[in-house]
């Protein structure tokens, strides 16, 4: 759990950095960065960031790229829940 938050207050911090970035005409984070975070665990660190700064929420390739982040990242925690549980719990 530890994990998850670290990785989510990371994400804050970057999406943070590159809407400073966006803003002073820096260097920026690449997208796949972005994606790459949300998809290993820190999706929910990253919607807050997009609301919080306004950033990456408008676009709608990086938003369908995130949403697809997000579904894949949800799907694999099922499949290895599910792969904790007794079969007896599965069956119903």
């Amino acid at each position: 759990m530890g994990v998850l938050l670290l990785i989510n207050l990371l994400t804050v911090v970057i999406y943070g950095v590159d809407k400073s970035a966006a803003q002073a005409g820096r260097w920026r984070t690449a997208e796949s960065t972005l994606h790459l975070l949300s998809l290993a665990g820190g999706w929910p660190g990253a919607w807050c960031a997009q609301r919080l700064f306004r950033h990456k929420s408008r676009k709608a390739s990086f938003m369908a790229s995130y949403w697809t982040t997000v579904v894949l990242n949800i799907a694999a925690v099922g499949a290895w829940f599910g792969k904790l549980l007794p079969a007896s719990l599965l069956a119903g």
